[in-house]
């Protein structure tokens, strides 16, 4: 448009000037040597511009045609020199505002994260996992929501940005893969169109360029007839391959950082199976960071560098993968892995659940949040809420006042049985049934532990 503009101005003006003056004709006339003259114009400098080669695939894509340094009135200071930390999150807070109070989703979260490394988030549904993701992005309502802590991106401020600034990251810097794909996939528009739309706005391709480029995503995330699957929408695919589709947009822009927000949802075993090894293929051959998000231990075991656990909105165990799993330190880390089915166990083995709910994020419970589930609780963690503790093992951090594997716990626990505490019952036991009853009871006081009936034994 600007390059018709141009054209129009330099070449047609004069002549509709000297039409419009009565010298070479009607007014009418003028007009039409405006338009077709602005016309020729415009295909001229249009054949003249001179086009990038068409890319062969690489990975990562290294074009780029936006600077991330152009922020549309929203102060970002200059370029520092190289951060060892691709990603650094300190004391992250984010509060929804609801008619019932405000709900503390993401309470002082901090953790750092290096190019070509995988952290995998963990937690039950409810425990701020995605939450967290969104905030760190960007991708929050516009409304009743407030957020507060840094977040730097090689060593860039990027929390207070606007969501016009952060536009220039998403994509070329971040991306995210969403949970359901066919949520996140537009319904009515084919895949073609939704792979090239951030490649014509980001690495300003034209039609032939972003059509090639989609085409190599799609058969980099192994997707069957890639030709034909462009003209197609997102219905006339299965979830698996809705899945790739979203990832091959995701990766479109050869982003720095990728959050994969439980990709594996609704999928069967197989094909999940399928979709995190595509994910650490391609992190592998981009040398992209990842953040893993899932509710299961044994996703991210073989595929995590490190582990956060999450409970309640806040990092209750950190730690690299080998030591997590060999030295865990905090109750609830203990009780998620408990609830991995073990080959070993005879068939239709009843799975050992945690007793009792997530607490209320409105009105959570005094002390340590996890402690009305907890067998390991003792008054101590009803009234005082621990810090982050280092472990033995550098890089190792929990919450939790009366560790398992220690001295401190196991007397915290032997003293729960002997008092007959329905948690430590529920725990040591493996029995479901109990651990029914627990919730039932916690449902109906959730935030006074202490009134736990002792008919739930």
């Amino acid at each position: 448009m600007r390059s018709f503009w141009a054209a129009s101005s330099l070449i047609s003006i004069p002549f509709g000037a000297y039409l419009w003056a009565g010298k070479g004709g009607k007014r009418w006339v003028a007009v039409l040597w405006t338009l077709f003259l602005g016309w020729i114009g415009f295909v001229v400098l249009a054949i003249a511009k001179p086009r990038e080669p068409k890319p062969m695939w690489t990975s990562p894509i290294k074009w780029r045609r936006r600077s991330v340094t152009r922020t549309h009135g929203d102060t970002l200071a200059a370029r520092p020199e190289p951060t060892r930390h691709l990603l650094e999150v300190a004391d992250l807070h984010t509060t929804f505002k609801t008619s019932k109070g405000r709900v503390r989703a993401v309470n002082g979260v901090s953790f750092t994260l290096d190019r070509g490394r995988t952290l995998g988030i963990v937690g039950e549904s409810g425990s701020g996992k995605s939450v967290l993701s969104r905030s760190i992005m960007g991708l929050l309502p516009f409304q009743n929501v407030e957020r507060e802590g840094s977040v730097l991106f090689e060593g860039r401020e990027i929390a207070n940005l606007s969501p016009r600034a952060m536009r220039e990251f998403w994509g070329t810097e971040m991306a995210m893969v969403f949970q359901d794909p066919m949520t996140s996939l537009n319904p009515v528009v084919k895949v073609g169109r939704q792979i090239t739309e951030s490649l014509h706005y980001h690495l300003d391709m034209d039609g032939d360029q972003a059509a090639a480029t989609a085409l190599a995503l799609l058969k980099s995330v192994r997707i069957p007839e890639a030709e034909r699957r462009l003209n197609e929408y997102p219905h006339q695919m299965s979830g698996g391959m809705r899945q790739r589709i979203v990832i091959a947009i995701a990766l479109a822009c050869g982003p720095k950082l990728l959050f994969a927000d439980e990709p594996t949802t609704a999928l069967d075993v197989t094909v999940q199976a399928q979709i995190l090894n595509l994910l650490q293929q391609q992190q592998l051959e981009r040398d992209m960071a990842m953040v893993l998000v899932t509710h299961d231990l044994g996703v991210v075991a073989g595929r995590a560098d490190d582990i956060a656990v999450m409970y309640a909105g806040q990092i209750v165990e950190t730690a690299p993968t080998r030591t997590l799993f060999a030295q865990m330190r905090m109750p609830y880390t203990e009780g998620l892995l408990k609830s991995i089915p073990k080959l070993d166990q005879p068939s239709h083995s009843r799975l050992e659940i945690i007793g009792g709910r997530p607490p209320d994020l409105i009105n959570p419970p005094a002390g340590c949040k996890f402690s009305p589930r907890c067998p390991y609780v003792q008054e101590r963690c009803r009234q005082e809420e621990p810090p982050l503790i280092e472990a033995e093992t550098p890089g190792h951090y929990y919450r939790c006042w009366f560790p398992v594997g220690t001295d401190a716990g196991r007397e915290a626990l032997e003293r729960n049985l002997a008092a007959g505490v329905p948690q430590a019952e529920a725990a040591v036991r493996g029995d479901a049934a109990l651990a029914s009853k627990l919730e039932t009871a916690l449902e109906m006081a959730p935030n006074t532990p202490n009134t736990v009936p002792a008919e739930t034994k």
